[in-house]
């Protein structure tokens, strides 16, 4: 069908020649950064818009976006957790369904640039075996494609809302793969980029960040932890983030070995994240230092891997020497040291406590 995105059979070539159109659209390269807001009836999906990569099809979106000519459109087609297609002006008509997937093509010829077809990525769409016939239509990644990759015109990288395009994309379809029901765009903005703004914690000095305490509130009591920035700065900096932002809230302390640790921060431990919560949970560079691990040591969990590190942790419940100089450790018990061995004397299946310790929430304080 027309202007079907065909992820497993692309016949065309994969690479061309970029050519831009003449009527002044090089010009947006000089322009500020512009970020598009779609606004539909699933929820807002941001996207950054990629002028430097792709400038004709970055003009011919903004063009349509601000004479209004996607309000009103919908998300009609889409691959579960695979893609979602939209931009068609045909799906303003209800009625007008045989016809979804043939509106606004044939407009532009291909801007093919190094940007990668992975999850976010925002494509134009083209009619199957027609390098020269984008326009107005466009699909998002909701996975990662590496079958496309080279294919398609990439103008846009969505910022913000993919757990609203990834529901989009969990959409009933027919048999022809057209959404079932319609998932309007209720109005496209376009605006310039918001400036950056720097994460939490990644500007405050060593010495500011020794000043921070983290109070676990648990199901057996309080633990308050300091930390040792002058040890291992980023750990530091990523487990205060990761608690202000309360990735850590409603998690449990899921392994218990006595004598040795108990650890909390496993993600599965807990409900979903949010977009923003997500986009804090990294793998962290390993800082393996001087700290020994005794009694009361704060230290970062990880797999085999020395950069494997990314939000489970432990507190150590006595000296544990083969530690040392092989985990990142960040920090020490303050106080609730008495709470950490309750926890240490929970009964046990294996490691696993045979009731639920509760680390309910992590509230971040400054002395």
């Amino acid at each position: 069908m027309v202007g079907r995105v065909a992820i497993a059979l692309l016949l065309f070539a994969a690479s061309f020649d970029v050519q831009h159109s003449a009527s002044g659209v090089l010009l947006a390269q000089d322009k500020p950064a512009t970020q598009a807001v779609i606004d539909t009836t699933a929820g807002i999906i941001v996207m950054d818009l990629l002028a430097d990569k792709a400038p004709a099809h970055v003009a011919l979106f903004t063009k349509t976006a601000e004479s209004g000519g996607y309000d009103g459109t919908t998300f009609f087609r889409m691959i579960k957790l695979g893609i979602i297609q939209g931009g068609d002006p045909v799906t303003k008509d209800p009625n007008a369904r045989g016809k979804y997937g043939t509106g606004g093509l044939n407009l532009l010829k291909p801007e093919i640039s190094d940007e990668k077809q992975t999850r976010g990525a925002v494509s134009a769409t083209l009619i199957p075996g027609k390098a020269d016939s984008a326009g107005t239509q466009f699909f998002i990644a909701v996975s990662d494609q590496p079958g496309i990759e080279g294919k398609y015109t990439i103008f846009a990288r969505v910022v913000e809302g993919m757990p609203i395009a990834q529901k989009i994309s969990e959409t009933a379809v027919d048999d022809k793969g057209l959404a079932i029901d319609r998932v309007v765009v209720n109005k496209v903005t376009i605006r310039n980029k918001p400036p950056e703004t720097p994460e939490p914690f990644s500007t405050e000095t060593i010495e500011q960040l020794v000043d921070y305490r983290a109070v676990l509130e648990t199901s057996l009591g309080e633990i308050t932890l300091s930390f040792t920035p002058d040890k291992a700065p980023n750990h530091v900096r990523n487990f205060l983030r990761l608690a202000q932002s309360r990735v850590y809230d409603g998690m449990s302390f899921h392994r218990v070995v006595k004598g040795f640790v108990i650890q909390s921060g496993h993600l599965p431990t807990r409900g979903p994240l949010s977009e923003t919560q997500q986009k804090y949970v990294r793998q962290m560079k390993a800082e393996f230092n001087d700290q020994i691990h005794d009694k009361g040591t704060l230290s970062m969990a990880r797999l085999a891997e020395p950069d494997s590190a990314s939000t489970s942790f432990f507190i150590v419940t006595a000296r544990a020497q083969a530690l040392d100089g092989k985990y990142s450790a960040f920090g020490k018990v303050e106080s609730g040291l008495d709470v950490v061995e309750k926890i240490e004397a929970v009964a046990l299946n294996g490691e696993e406590p045979q009731q639920r310790v509760e680390l309910r929430k992590v509230t971040i304080v400054k002395k």
